[in-house]
């Protein structure tokens, strides 16, 4: 017995899912043809110098990178509890793109040593983290309801038996007028 509908198809793949494979095929194609040039001109144990010390110098830099973001969050968390808002511009440091650079260097290649070495550079770093943000900002303008970009623009409620209810939260300031009994948690939640 048939229903009438057609059958289900499959969801068309996306075209940075077709060529990001083919992207990094070639890349590690490239990657290997330059280290081999590069043994054949200098030698072996040049390219092995340069693939251990790149290795070491990336882990230096993940570690710092790492090292000052946590810094930078336990100082903001202290002045969140001390009631004082963070200074305006401390926000991100671009520890980010240094750990990508130190990363980037970390792996095995003269391609991914270059790009890891060009993150290390401040002003690389910044014109980076702006182009980032726009794109994000952009994205987030015109993501269509029901996308994860509208999911941050909306707050929602998960209930105990996994239903999720949109609504906001609204805080009760000193200055308006309680509802005539305190809250100690041992009363259900009032329902709208």
């Amino acid at each position: 017995m048939t229903t009438g509908t057609p059958p289900p198809t499959a969801p068309k793949r996306s075209r940075a899912r077709n060529l990001v494979p083919l992207g990094i095929a070639a890349w590690l194609v490239l990657e290997i043809w330059l280290l081999t040039l590069v043994a054949g001109a200098a030698g072996g144990l040049t390219v092995l110098a340069l693939l251990v010390g790149g290795g070491i110098v990336g882990a230096v830099v993940i570690k710092r990178a790492g090292r000052r973001a946590f810094r930078n969050l336990t100082e903001t968390l202290q002045q969140a509890q001390a009631g004082n808002s963070p200074a305006p511009g401390t926000g991100s440091t671009g520890n980010g793109f240094l750990m990508l650079g130190g990363l980037l260097l970390m792996l095995p290649g003269l391609i991914s040593d270059v790009a890891g070495l060009l993150l290390l550079l401040q002003p690389v770093r910044s014109a980076l983290g702006r182009y980032t943000e726009r794109s994000l900002e952009h994205r987030m303008r015109v993501a269509a309801p029901g996308s994860l970009g509208d999911a941050f623009q909306q707050a929602r409620i998960h209930r105990p038996d996994g239903k999720v209810v949109q609504g906001e939260v609204i805080r009760q300031d000193a200055t308006q007028p309680s509802r005539g009994y305190e809250d100690d948690g041992s009363r259900p939640p009032l329902t709208p």
